[in-house]
C-alpha cells in the first residue's frame, strides 16, 4: 500500500528517497538502476530511436510529491521538473488538502481529428451525400486500428462544418473517436488520412489538412480541493480569494496564474512521456474559451469559512503508445503512479494543478512568493558559484541564515570554506 505522507523525505539521501519509493510501489533492481542513471548506454540508443540528430541527453531531476490524496486513493506523484520550489509547494498544498485531499472526474476520452476541404462548388449538396455515407465512413476511420476497435474505441461521430475566410469558404468535417487510453494522435491522423479520397468523391472539393485538434473539448477533467479556515485562518483565505479575482479580472495576472497551474501539470506530464506541449495548447485555449482569458482555477467559500478550490480543464493524456511506453523513466513513472487508465492519470494531473495554484496563491497572499523560492533556490545558487556536495548544502544554509541569497554572497562563502579547508 502506498502512503503519500512521508514525513522528512527531503532530509534523506536520494538513494534512501529512492528505496523508499521502491519499497512501496514495487519498484525491482533494475528500474532503480534505471532512475539513477546507471544505465546510461541504452538511454541514448534510445534516444537515438526517438528523435532526430540525437547528440546526447538533456536531462530533468525527477522527483517525488509527498501527501497527495485523490478520490481516496493516496500517491506518490513524480515530476520531472528543474525548479525545486515546484515540487515542495505542490507537497504542502496536497497536505494542508488532507485528510480528504483532492476529488476529481475524468470525461470522455474523445479526441477531434479534423479534415479541411477546399473548393467545393455546392455546400448544402456535399453535406446531402456526406450524410447518406456518414455510417459507412465511420466504420471505415473505425476499421483503421484494429487495437483500438477490440478495445471498443475508433470513429463515434462526425460532424460537419462550415468556415468562412480570406480563402473563402472551407468545409471541415470532425472526427470523434475514442482513444480509450491513449492520448490519440497517431490513430486520429491515421483516421482522417484513410477518409482523404472519400471525402473528396463525396464533396466534390480537395482535402487539404488531416490532422488531430489540441483543443481536447471533449476531454475535461475536473478537480476539487477545501482547505479549511482552521488551518488557513480567515485573513489568508481572504487574500487567496482577492488574488483570485485579480486574476480573474486581469488578464496579465490571468497568464501568470495560469503559468503557475502548469508548473506542476507539465512536470507530471513529462514524467509520464506525454505531450507537454499539446497540454499547454489546450489548457491555454480553454482558458480563453469564453472570448475573454481567465483563470482556469475558481475559489470560493464555503458555508463554515473553508476555501473551496476548483480547477476544469482538457487534458489528453495517455498511458499507452508513444513515449509513455518507449521511454523506460516513462515507465517507471507511471508504475509509481499506480494508475491504470488515463482518465486516472488525468484525474490527477488535474489534482495537482490544483495543488501548485493553490501553493501559489498562498504565498502570494502572506509572506510573498520569492521569500520561499529563494530558500529553496538558494542550492541551485551555491552550485552556480562552483560549490560541490557538502559545500553547497553548507553555503545555502549560511545564505538563507542571513536573508542574502545571491550568486556573489556565494561565491563569497565558498572561498572561506576552501580557505578553511
Amino acid at each position: 500500500m502506498v502512503h503519500s505522507r512521508l514525513e522528512g523525505f527531503y532530509k534523506k539521501s536520494l538513494q534512501e528517497r529512492l528505496q523508499v519509493v521502491a519499497r512501496q510501489t514495487g519498484l525491482s533492481e533494475e528500474e532503480e538502476e534505471v532512475l539513477l542513471g546507471k544505465k546510461n548506454e541504452d538511454a541514448l540508443k534510445i534516444a537515438d530511436l526517438m528523435s532526430e540528430n540525437v547528440i546526447g541527453l538533456m536531462q530533468l531531476p525527477l522527483s517525488i510529491a509527498t501527501n497527495f490524496k485523490v478520490n481516496g486513493k493516496e500517491v506518490l506523484v513524480p515530476m520531472a521538473v528543474e525548479e525545486s520550489s515546484v515540487v515542495a509547494a505542490a507537497s504542502h498544498a496536497a497536505k494542508l488538502a488532507l485528510p480528504k485531499g483532492f476529488t476529481a472526474k475524468a470525461g470522455e476520452q474523445i479526441m477531434i481529428g479534423q479534415i479541411q476541404v477546399m473548393n467545393v462548388k455546392d455546400v448544402k449538396e456535399a453535406f446531402r451525400n456526406f450524410n447518406k455515407q456518414k455510417e459507412n465512413l465511420m466504420q471505415k476511420a473505425t476499421d483503421t486500428d484494429q487495437v483500438l476497435k477490440n478495445l471498443g474505441g475508433g470513429c463515434k461521430d462526425i460532424i460537419e462544418r462550415v468556415i468562412y475566410s480570406k480563402r473563402g469558404k472551407m468545409l471541415v468535417f470532425h472526427l470523434l473517436v475514442d482513444v480509450k487510453d491513449a492520448m490519440g494522435a497517431n490513430a486520429v491522423n491515421s483516421m482522417c488520412e484513410t477518409l482523404k479520397n472519400d471525402i473528396e468523391k463525396i464533396t466534390g472539393g480537395e482535402v487539404r489538412l488531416r490532422i488531430i485538434s489540441n483543443y481536447a473539448l471533449h476531454r475535461i477533467v475536473e478537480a476539487e480541493a477545501v482547505w479549511t479556515k482552521k488551518e488557513l485562518g480567515a485573513k489568508t483565505i481572504e487574500g487567496i480569494l482577492d488574488a483570485y479575482h485579480f486574476a480573474y479580472s486581469d488578464k496579465f495576472r490571468a497568464v501568470t496564474h495560469n503559468k503557475g497551474i502548469m508548473n506542476g501539470i507539465d512536470a507530471v506530464v513529462i514524467a509520464t512521456g506525454n505531450d507537454f506541449r499539446a497540454v499547454e495548447a489546450g489548457a491555454h485555449s480553454y482558458a480563453a474559451i469564453t472570448g475573454h482569458y481567465e483563470p482556469l482555477t475558481h475559489y470560493e467559500k464555503d458555508k463554515k469559512g473553508n476555501l473551496v478550490g476548483k480547477i476544469r480543464l482538457p487534458l489528453a493524456l495517455g498511458i499507452v503508445g508513444g513515449a509513455t511506453k518507449v521511454n523506460p523513466v516513462s515507465r517507471i513513472a507511471v508504475k509509481i503512479l499506480g494508475v491504470k487508465t488515463a482518465k486516472e492519470l488525468s484525474e490527477l494531473v488535474a489534482s495537482v494543478g490544483l495543488a501548485q495554484n493553490f501553493a501559489a496563491l498562498n504565498a502570494l497572499a502572506t509572506k510573498g512568493i520569492q521569500e520561499g523560492h529563494m530558500k529553496l533556490h538558494a542550492r541551485n545558487i551555491a552550485v552556480q558559484a562552483g560549490a560541490k556536495g557538502w559545500q553547497a548544502e553548507e553555503i545555502a544554509r549560511k545564505m538563507i541564515k542571513e536573508k542574502k541569497i545571491s550568486q556573489a554572497r556565494a561565491e563569497e562563502l565558498l572561498k572561506k570554506l576552501k580557505k578553511k579547508k
